[in-house]
C-alpha cells in the first residue's frame, strides 16, 4: 500500500514524541512491504513563528492532500497572550477536515496498575471509548466581552448530534452493545435537545443497543467509582474534553491516551489527548505511547490495515511489559526510560516479531 501522511509536530513536546511515531510506521511500511509518504509542516505555535499563522496555508493544503494527518501538540507561554493563538490553528483544521466525530479509547492495563490513581481491583475489566463531538458546541460559538462581562455561546443543531450519535452507536454496535449519552438535560436546552435527539437516534436505527442517559457530573464521578460498567460514551464538545482527561488516569497517563478525530470518509486527524507539556520539553521525558498508539488507530481506521495497527499495539504491550517506560509510569522509586528509548523499544518489537503471524504484504 501507498499513503501519505502529514505530519504536524506543532510545539513542546509534540516533536519529541511525533519524531517515535514516525519511527514506529517506517518501522511498519518496512515490515510489511507499503510505501508511507511522510511529510512535515508547521503548524501552532510553530506555524506562528515560521509563518504566521497557526495554521498556515501551505500546512492546511498539505493537510487536505494527504490520506490522513498525524499531530503531536500545540501551545505554549510563548503565544501566551498574542494575538495569535496556536489553539486557533487546531480549532480551524478540525473544522476544515470536517472531523467531527474524535474517538478517545481508554484500556486499563494489568502492567500498569500501579502508576493509576485508583485501585486495582476498580480497573479490571475498563476497555471504554468516549465519542467527543469535535466541531461544535461552545468551543465555536460566538465569544465576546462587554465590560466586566464575557460570554461563550453553546449551540447545537438536531444534525451535528445526529451524525455523532451514529458514529457512537456504530461503534457500539460493533463492541458490547452499550451506549451512555452524556449530558446536562436537567439545566442546559442544548443538553435537552442532544437526549431527545439520541433517544430518537437509537431507537430508530439501532434497537439492539442498551441506551442509557447519564449526567455529566454523575458521569465524572462513575468514571472513577465503577468505570467498567461503560463500554461507549458520546458527549458533546466541552464535556469530552473534560471527561477524557479524567478518565486518562485509568490507563495510568494522559500520556498513553491516543485518539481519532474523524468525518464522513476515511480521512482522519490522529493525535495524542495530552497537551504540550512544555515544562518537559526538550528533556526526553515525554511518554510517545499515545502518539504511537494514534498511529495504529490512523492505520486501521484510515488505511484499513488492521493487522499493523494490532502489531503497533501489541509492540506497546512489549515495551511496557519489559519495563520500557518513561518516567510518568514508573513505580515509586524507579526510574524511566527517555522518550527515544521508549518509542525504540516499541520499534524493537515490531521487527522481532515472527514473520509467520503478519499476512503478506498489501500492495507489494
Amino acid at each position: 500500500m501507498k499513503a501519505s501522511i502529514a505530519v504536524l509536530p506543532g510545539d513542546g513536546i509534540g516533536p519529541e514524541v511525533i519524531a517515535q511515531a514516525v519511527s514506529v510506521l517506517q518501522a511498519v511500511a518496512a515490515r510489511f512491504g507499503h510505501v508511507f509518504e511522510l511529510q512535515e509542516a508547521p503548524f501552532g505555535g510553530s506555524g506562528i513563528d515560521a509563518k504566521g499563522a497557526p495554521l498556515p496555508a501551505d500546512t492546511l493544503a498539505l493537510c487536505l492532500a494527504s490520506d490522513a494527518v498525524l499531530l503531536g501538540a500545540v501551545g505554549g507561554p510563548k503565544w501566551d497572550g498574542g494575538k495569535l493563538r496556536p489553539e486557533t490553528g487546531l480549532l480551524g483544521l478540525r473544522k476544515a477536515l470536517n472531523v467531527f466525530a474524535n474517538l478517545r479509547p481508554v484500556l486499563a492495563s494489568p502492567q500498569l496498575s500501579h502508576a493509576s490513581s485508583l485501585r486495582p481491583e476498580v480497573l479490571i475489566g475498563v476497555d471504554l471509548v468516549i465519542v467527543r463531538e469535535l466541531t461544535g458546541g461552545i468551543y465555536f460559538g460566538e465569544k465576546r466581552r462587554e465590560g466586566d462581562t464575557a460570554t461563550d455561546v453553546c449551540t447545537y443543531s438536531v444534525g451535528e448530534v445526529e451524525r455523532l450519535v451514529r458514529v457512537g452507536a456504530k461503534l457500539a454496535a460493533s463492541r458490547r452493545g452499550k451506549l451512555c449519552s452524556v449530558d446536562k438535560a436537567n439545566v442546559l436546552e442544548t443538553s435537552r435537545l442532544w437526549r431527545e435527539v439520541t433517544t430518537r437516534v437509537i431507537r430508530a436505527e439501532f434497537p439492539q443497543l442498551r441506551l442509557s442517559h447519564q449526567l455529566v457530573d454523575s458521569c465524572a464521578m462513575q468514571l472513577v467509582r465503577a468505570p467498567a460498567q461503560f463500554d461507549v460514551l458520546v458527549m458533546d464538545n466541552l464535556f469530552g474534553d473534560i471527561l477524557s482527561d479524567e478518565a486518562a488516569m485509568i490507563a495510568g497517563s494522559i500520556g498513553m491516551l491516543p485518539s481519532a478525530s474523524l468525518g464522513e470518509g476515511t480521512r482522519g486527524l490522529y493525535e495524542p489527548i495530552h497537551g504540550s507539556a512544555p515544562d518537559i520539553a526538550g528533556k526526553s521525558l515525554a511518554n510517545p505511547f499515545g502518539t504511537i498508539l494514534s498511529a495504529a488507530m490512523l492505520l486501521r481506521m484510515t488505511l484499513g490495515l488492521e493487522q499493523e495497527a494490532q502489531a503497533v499495539e501489541a509492540a506497546v504491550g512489549a515495551a511496557v511489559s519489559l519495563g520500557a517506560v518513561t518516567q510518568d509510569l514508573c513505580a515509586a522509586g524507579t526510574k524511566g526510560v527517555s522518550t527515544q528509548q521508549a518509542g525504540a523499544a516499541v520499534v524493537a518489537a515490531i521487527r522481532a516479531a515472527h514473520p509467520t503471524a503478519y499476512a503478506a504484504p498489501m500492495g507489494a
